[in-house]
């Protein structure tokens, strides 16, 4: 992405677009009762709440009512029914990191089947966004976690804390380009989790070969155990190598989540929040998913950006939009053209 001399000053940047992530899948109820959701009517009001608050996009999990995430696609597509009525302006974002079972006898057997991750193309109604990872990779999400952020929490037990330490997300190149296949080809825009510069360079090949023809929206996950850490070298060198028509959010855990966002406003990119990412304020002090929006809307103010309401955030995403070509799509993005044959020197467009 490149700066101008005047990127920073407000008036310049793109309306802020937050993305609450408020289901907390990794965490038990008992964690955080204030404010981790059981029932689909509650799933439904932090979505109110969060919206309310100020967050356009919605990152979507979802739980049975014995506290654990659902991997049942019917519970879904339950939660986007209510969800769609609730707040019919909000990007509705399902995490594609979590596995989904087929219900029935044997479904236990058959969760980890590339076939079945391949079912959120087929959620209904269909999300605006599905995340997707690209390449597998180590997500050891307790690696940067501190005694203080896991303190009282079910994150104590040693069996689940081995459990997350030693967690890894599958994301091969033939199921990511399959799975890109399926969800273009259902209306359904995918939305990159990146963990470094080597996934997004992947990204870029994808585009380049012709795989994903679209907007680019990405998120930089900044959160150790295989990803980067969020440091601001990291971060920065990430930034730099990102095209300048993609849109990128940043993305971090536990208590750099602040700071990493205060950051993300400033230089005029979207934040992410949410219990999922942090159940912390202040060291010490949980804080709800929609007081954790109402702080960055705060802090935007102060600095004299301004929120996307949903429509903003739907133009913001480009969400229904697909391209074309490949030279439509490099285009678009900000990336310099394939080489034709026989050309040479550095290839850009007129």
């Amino acid at each position: 992405m490149h700066f101008h001399d005047d990127a920073l000053f407000p008036e310049n940047q793109d309306k802020l677009v937050i993305t609450c992530a408020p289901y907390g899948p990794e965490w038990e109820p008992d964690d955080f009762p204030e404010d981790l959701p059981l029932t689909i009517e509650q799933h439904v009001q932090q979505a109110v709440d969060c919206y309310e608050a100020g967050a356009t996009v919605l990152h979507i999990h979802v739980r049975e009512l014995d506290g654990k995430g659902s991997k049942r696609l019917s519970k879904f597509n339950e939660l986007l029914v209510g969800l769609r009525e609730a707040v019919p302006d909000m990007i509705l974002q399902v995490g594609g990191s979590i596995s989904f079972a087929p219900e029935g006898e044997g479904a236990d057997a058959k969760w980890l089947s590339d076939d079945t991750r391949h079912m959120l193309a087929e959620l209904d109604p269909k999300p605006d966004q599905v995340t997707i990872a690209i390449n597998t990779s180590q997500m050891n999400i307790v690696e940067l976690m501190t005694d203080d952020d896991i303190a009282g929490t079910s994150f104590q037990r040693p069996e689940l804390y081995d459990t997350y330490r030693e967690m890894t997300v599958p994301a091969g190149p033939a199921w990511v380009e399959e799975h890109l296949r399926r969800l273009t080809a259902n209306g359904i825009q995918p939305h990159f989790q990146l963990s470094s510069i080597p996934q997004l360079e992947t990204v870029e090949r994808l585009i380049r070969r012709g795989k994903y023809l679209g907007p680019l929206n990405l998120t930089w996950v900044g959160i150790g155990g295989g990803f980067d850490g969020p440091n601001p070298y990291n971060i920065m060198n990430f930034i730099q190598r990102v095209p300048d028509g993609a849109c990128l959010t940043l993305e971090t855990l536990m208590r750099s989540v602040l700071p990493v966002n205060a950051m993300a406003i400033a230089f005029g990119l979207h934040t992410r929040c949410g219990n999922e990412d942090t159940l912390w304020g202040r060291k010490g002090e949980k804080m709800s998913s929609a007081d954790q929006v109402r702080q960055l809307v705060r802090i935007a103010d102060e600095l004299g950006r301004g929120v996307a309401d949903g429509k903003e955030a739907r133009d913001i995403y480009r969400i229904g939009e697909q391209y074309s070509s490949v030279d439509e799509t490099l285009a678009k993005l900000g990336y310099a053209p394939n080489r034709k044959p026989g050309q040479v020197g550095f290839t850009h467009h007129a």
